[in-house]
């Protein structure tokens, strides 16, 4: 339970610790539950209606009052969204902490740093704890907001609603909406990681932990250019 605070306040200390007994299991579990938590009490508690009506202004798409109607007509309600998370949320979060994992070995096999699954399943986990953070900012707005609030603008440590406050149809939306600063607290834990139990340079942890990122965010600004 130590490294729940400590990965916050003496990281190195923690990679130090888990390079010799890697553990995944209690922060997987914890981003789980409080993703699963947040986005139901949203879906429980946002306005079904409007939110159907958002979601299809977000979408970009340009629709007759006929069109507008039937595709309400097949979109699933607030809180059928909300029970769908219940399932959803743990599958999907297992399968993203599964590919980065794998990632960390493929990137171990090219630089030549030696590094098990299990570690690069302690290393995806414990580095993704800034994230909890973000999360439980949003379910304290969750609790505090009105029926007709977006899921997006509950995420103030991104880059929009933080710093920007893009128009809906804007193609940087998804972009903006999507970037969270906390991502750069993550890519230094990674990186600490990397370097603690390889003995790398801060050149080579640096380069592992910035490359998801890119392709992550160089995808959705790919869509805003197309």
């Amino acid at each position: 339970m130590s490294h729940l605070i400590n990965i916050f306040l003496e990281p190195g200390k923690v990679f130090a610790e888990l390079k010799e007994k890697p553990t995944f299991i209690v922060p997987l579990l914890l981003v789980m539950a409080a993703t699963m938590v947040m986005t139901f009490m949203y879906f429980m508690k946002v306005d079904s209606a409007w939110f159907i009506d958002h979601t299809l202004l977000a979408s970009g798409k340009e629709m007759s009052a006929a069109e507008m109607a039937q595709a309400k007509s097949f979109m699933p309600g607030a809180k059928m969204m909300g029970y769908f998370s219940v399932v959803s949320i743990p599958i999907g979060t297992a399968v993203i902490v599964t590919l980065v994992a794998l990632y960390y070995l493929l990137a171990g096999k090219i630089t030549g740093s030696t590094i098990g699954f299990k570690h690069a399943l302690s290393l995806a986990c414990w580095s993704s704890m800034p994230m909890l953070l973000g999360t439980i900012v949003m379910l304290v707005g969750v609790v505090m907001m009105s029926p007709q609030t977006s899921i997006e603008s509950l995420g103030l440590t991104h880059l929009d609603p933080l710093l920007l406050q893009l128009p809906i149809d804007s193609p940087w939306k998804k972009l903006a909406t999507s970037f969270d600063l906390l991502s750069f607290w993550n890519i230094f834990l990674v990186a600490l990681g990397w370097k603690t139990w390889g003995k790398t340079s801060w050149a080579e942890a640096i380069t592992v932990a910035v490359i998801p990122s890119i392709v992550i965010y160089g995808f959705f600004a790919l869509l805003a250019l197309i």
